[in-house]
């Protein structure tokens, strides 16, 4: 089975819930701001967003990591922006750009605050975001899930599958799509699930499924 019809199903009673109105605000306001490349540099480029997913594979998030996105969007287009642009603006009235250190400099941070902003727009834009309100009573693995499992050396990792921007293995989140989570996926309390790593495959147990809901 492929993977896009494997989560296309597993996912088909789990209500999505609905992009919040003020992240909507700044996606718009973000695309006004990038518009059009300014001319001046080489580098300028607005198809520069790197694509992260395989095709036909929806972009999840949790509540959590949707709105930390739209919280750095917000930062960069109400604040870092503007304070770059203005620096640039000052520095350009200093004598010749080409020798500029502060026009250069600060020139190369605005075009790296603007492909940030594309790539910000386009993963909020496209987010389907799974609230666990609306997984209570789940008893399978599916995203948003933190499962508890037991390794072959008896070693126990608790793990919360999350969207590929969220991904943080310090905080035991790790990416939807990664092999632990795609093999953990539709597994119950009980089951055992082979992982495969490399050259070498794992078996583990799962013992604890959750959705937690965050206040």
């Amino acid at each position: 089975m492929s993977l896009v019809k494997e989560h296309a199903r597993g996912f088909g009673k789990i209500e999505i819930a609905d992009i919040p109105l003020f992240c909507l605000v700044f996606i718009v306001m973000s695309k006004a701001f990038t518009k059009e490349p300014d001319g001046e540099d080489p580098d300028d480029d607005l198809d520069d967003v790197p694509e992260d997913l395989p095709l036909g594979i929806k972009n999840l998030m949790t509540p959590l990591g949707y709105a930390a996105l739209c919280d750095e969007l917000r930062f960069l287009l109400k604040e870092e922006r503007p304070r770059i642009t203005e620096i640039v603006s000052w520095a350009a009235g200093n004598g010749d750009r080409s020798e500029n250190g502060d026009y250069l400099y600060n020139k190369k941070r605005l075009r790296e605050i603007d492909r940030r902003i594309r790539y910000l727009t386009k993963k909020t834009e496209s987010a389907e975001v799974v609230d666990p309100k609306n997984q209570q009573g789940v008893e399978q693995v599916f995203f948003g899930a933190t499962v508890t499992y037991v390794r072959m050396d008896d070693t126990e990792m608790v793990v919360k599958l999350v969207g590929v921007d969220e991904a943080n293995l310090d905080h035991g989140k790790i990416n939807w799509l990664s092999p632990v989570a795609r093999a953990l996926m539709k597994s119950r309390i009980g089951d055992s699930v082979d992982v495969r790593l490399g050259d070498r495959v794992e078996t583990i147990e799962v013992i604890d499924i959750q959705y937690i809901v965050l206040d």
